[in-house]
């Protein structure tokens, strides 16, 4: 026998958090999160002004809310294709990354529509965090291409370089599906032709750099 437990407070208060993150969502598909007013969110919710703030500062910290969310998973993500002893060859880590990238701008589009969208056009603190989120995938990315055999003995700086490089491409890759324009039945024919190019890309920057020696 089933009963219908009343929801709780702290239930209730996250399901409402929620509605706001999806609502900010939804209005910033067609528009910057500047142009977006605490009012159209709180509207698009069904809850009052004064309610927005039960939850969030500002719209500003809404969006580093959403900056944090879309970035979280990914980098998780990322470093579970890295971790030691699952892959251990470049071509490995590019093949893992790019499938793992298309997979996740299919699960989160919204997400990465709005980080594509806010890196350039959104208020100054959002496009500082999603400058330091790209940094910390670079950093991270860095860490772990140093234990492969071949940048073993390369300078800090240049595992930097060439981590930029591939997270640069994975952006590039990142938002080239987002604007494909395919009309549904041809969606998938046009994921693959990015993502290969993607890998073609990456292997290109890959070979270079495995003929690559750090300066004394």
């Amino acid at each position: 026998m089933t009963t219908n437990r009343p929801e709780t407070r702290v239930e209730r208060k996250e399901r409402t958090r929620r509605a706001i993150l999806d609502a900010a969502l939804a209005l910033c598909e067609d528009s910057s999160l500047a142009a977006v007013s605490l009012r159209q969110v709180a509207k698009e919710v069904g809850i009052v002004p004064t309610a927005f703030y039960r939850h969030f500062e500002s719209i500003e910290s809404l969006g580093l809310a959403l900056v944090d969310e879309s970035f979280v998973s990914l980098r998780a993500m990322l470093r579970d294709v890295r971790r030691p002893g699952v892959v251990t060859t470049f071509s490995g880590i590019v093949d893992g990354s790019v499938e793992t990238l298309l997979r996740h701008v299919r699960q989160h589009r919204s997400h990465f529509l709005f980080i594509a969208r806010e890196r350039g056009a959104g208020p100054l603190s959002v496009r500082e965090a999603i400058r330091h989120e790209i940094e910390l995938c670079e950093r991270e990315l860095a860490t772990d291409l140093a234990r492969l055999p071949g940048p073993d003995k390369w300078t800090a700086e240049d595992l930097r370089v060439l981590s930029n490089l591939i997270v640069t491409a994975m952006v590039s890759t990142a938002e080239q599906l987002l604007s494909s324009g395919a009309r549904p039945e041809a969606q998938q024919s046009a994921e693959k032709e990015i993502t290969e190019t993607a890998r073609t890309q990456l292997r290109m920057v890959l070979i270079g750099a495995l003929n690559w020696e750090s300066r004394p």
